[in-house]
């Protein structure tokens, strides 16, 4: 990146249309340092020729990485869409994922049905469908329809009335189960929440959740295999494959990814 000279850092503090974008920028919280660059940038712009009808200065691009290949949502997406494409499910159901990540990373190779206590315009894509319902009612949960089923970053809202949905502090316990009614037996179960050393919860925001309390869930009389336990940790770094039962956790918040399969008692 080549630095501007002093005559046109002094050039750029003395003009008055700086001072108004500097504060448009500060409130954005982007890096003043940058503007006296981004003045000899339009400067040279201009003098090749080019026509600009109004500045309108990006400065925090100048410095930042190619995108963000990091944290849960990153990880938990594409790790559990490549788990699915590899077990190759009849039928597949999802429960308030993430559309334009989890979501989309499925529909682009295979039909999807999605369930959220929300409403959801049309997508336009043939590959996902959608159902509104609120999987904290048990009659919102029919009985073993699918051989496969994700619930990734939703079920530490259930009950706590972020979305519109019922206040009920057992509701991640109620949801829990009815998604293990969902599943038929031998199907798999891929789902993820929020972790950390202690259970706790940060009302009305989600829980976060110690990584084996999952584990003395109520199943509703079913019996579960736990296949896998991946794990990101507060650097946003992955964890493949951990020893849940052996794992330390430090984290203050972190990502548990788990995969069940579901077994009759």
């Amino acid at each position: 990146m080549k630095k501007p000279s002093i005559l046109e850092c002094v050039r750029c503090f003395l003009n008055p249309t700086t001072w108004r974008l500097a504060l448009r920028l500060r409130r954005q919280r982007q890096p003043l340092r940058f503007l006296p660059f981004y003045y000899s940038q339009l400067r040279e712009f201009v003098a090749k020729g080019g026509k600009v009808d109004k500045p309108h200065p990006i400065l925090y691009d100048f410095t930042d990485q190619a995108g963000s290949a990091s944290g849960h949502y990153f990880h938990q997406d594409l790790l559990v869409a490549q788990l699915i494409h590899e077990a190759k499910p009849v039928r597949h159901i999802d429960v308030g994922s993430r559309v334009d990540g989890f979501v989309a990373h499925m529909a682009s190779y295979r039909p999807i049905e999605i369930m959220d206590v929300r409403p959801l315009q049309g997508t336009a894509h043939k590959n996902i469908l959608f159902l509104q319902a609120d999987l904290m009612q048990e009659n919102n949960a029919p009985t073993e329809i699918t051989d496969s089923l994700s619930c990734l970053h939703t079920i530490e809202h259930f009950g706590l009335g972020r979305y519109t949905d019922p206040l009920m502090p057992d509701g991640h316990q109620r949801g829990f189960r009815n998604l293990l009614r969902m599943l038929k037996p031998g199907g798999l179960l891929y789902i993820s929440f929020p972790i950390a050393a202690r259970t706790q919860v940060c009302f009305n925001a989600h829980r976060i959740f110690a990584p084996r309390e999952i584990l003395g869930w109520p199943t509703g009389g079913c019996r579960l295999e736990l296949l896998r336990f991946d794990y990101v940790d507060d650097s946003g770094g992955l964890h493949q494959e951990a020893d849940l039962h052996k794992l330390a956790i430090e984290d203050t918040y972190g990502c548990g990814i788990y995969v069940f399969r579901k077994h009759l008692a």
